[in-house]
């Protein structure tokens, strides 16, 4: 056999590729998500037979934010979470000789579900790497081990617009469902090794449940981002603990008219604008974010015809507009807002992701 041909049997490369999500849309707080076209992807090199001596795998990160990526296997959040799944099949550790190539396309820290790509891509890379041939539902249950809101990770699993929940646990799953997250993936642990996590929690079966629904083909999202992160938590502290009747009412109105009014074509302005209106979150996050009770109040589908509605995505800062067309307008009015407030932003277009997440043999 020619060195050629035998350097082209040694190994076998895969392609795990996850889109990122924009969470909440309006009215649907930590219940609904929907994946977009930007994506966090790994091209993944695994020999056919273990070199002889033991290696730990090689991490290459490129694209955003790749200089603040810990690329040891112990530390960083995809090997951490693939370790997690390996180890709770009685894989001790990572087959050897492995080559990972991320890119990155999803900026951190704002609000387009970066941790959860992160994690759904973990999840994917554990299930490849152990050969474990895991169906989607136990793959939900290990990521919302990990991350516990489950609209991001579902979206980014399952692809679309979703909505989604987690599901009462019976008294013999609540002992691992209830172990805080540290104790399942410490962030960056000073003690991480070999040695962290050989006895994990398991995840309970079926944790998560969702529905998929439909998406008019003529929407896209204009997802416009402020150059600054904001901390989930620091957004999640500003909430009050307990919300008025009136309130509740309001977003479970509205959710209930914008879940099918984004699947119907043509697209009604007036009705989804109104039903992406929020009581819940965005009223409480005005202080984080300059501008943004300008821009939720000064663009409409009047003032700016191809607008549907506009909302915060996820935690923020990132605005969400979702429009058939105008895309460059509605961006700039945004941006100039922002401009006004003394933030630079980025915007881009993007396609809903109906796919999901993937995992292709490439070689």
């Amino acid at each position: 056999m020619s060195s050629s041909s035998s350097s082209s049997t040694a190994s076998k490369k895969y392609k795990i590729n996850v889109p990122c999500t924009s969470a909440n849309i309006g009215p649907g707080f930590d219940v609904c998500g929907i994946a977009l076209s930007k994506s966090l992807s790994l091209i993944v090199t695994i020999p056919l037979q273990q070199p002889a001596e033991t290696t730990l795998p090689k991490i290459i990160y490129t694209g955003l934010d790749s200089d603040n990526v810990p690329l040891s296997p112990y530390r960083n959040l995809l090997t951490r979470v693939a370790l997690y799944v390996l180890r709770s099949h009685d894989i001790t550790s990572f087959p050897s000789g492995v080559l990972i190539e991320a890119h990155n396309e999803i900026p951190f820290g704002r609000g387009l579900g970066s941790s959860g790509a992160a994690v759904i891509a973990g999840v994917l890379l554990g299930d490849l790497l152990g050969n474990l041939n895991l169906p989607k539902s136990r793959l939900l249950d290990f990521a919302l081990m990990v991350e516990r809101h489950p609209d991001n990770v579902t979206a980014a699993l399952e692809g679309g617009f979703v909505g989604s929940y987690l599901r009462e646990l019976s008294p013999e799953d609540m002992s691992a469902a209830s172990i805080p997250l540290a104790e399942v993936l410490p962030e960056y642990p000073p003690d991480a090794g070999p040695d962290w996590g050989k006895d994990p929690p398991l995840p309970p079966k079926g944790i998560g449940h969702f529905v998929k629904f439909g998406w008019a083909k003529e929407i896209k999202a204009i997802a416009v981002s402020p150059r600054f992160e904001l901390a989930t938590a620091k957004a999640r502290g500003v909430l009050p603990e307990s919300y008025s009747r009136k309130d509740m009412i309001f977003n479970l109105q509205r959710l209930a008219v914008l879940t099918t009014a984004l699947a119907r074509s043509p697209p009604d302005p007036d009705l989804i604008y109104d039903a992406m209106g929020d009581r819940v979150h965005q009223p409480y996050r005005m202080t984080l974010i300059p501008g943004l009770p300008k821009i939720l109040t000064t663009l409409t589908p009047t003032s700016h015809p191809g607008l549907l509605g506009i909302c915060l995505s996820g935690a923020g800062p990132t605005i969400l507009a979702l429009a058939t067309h105008n895309f460059e307008s509605i961006a700039a009015e945004i941006e100039n807002i922002f401009k006004s407030e003394g933030v630079e932003v980025d915007w881009s277009l993007l396609e809903v992701d109906e796919r999901g997440s993937t995992v292709e043999e490439t070689q």
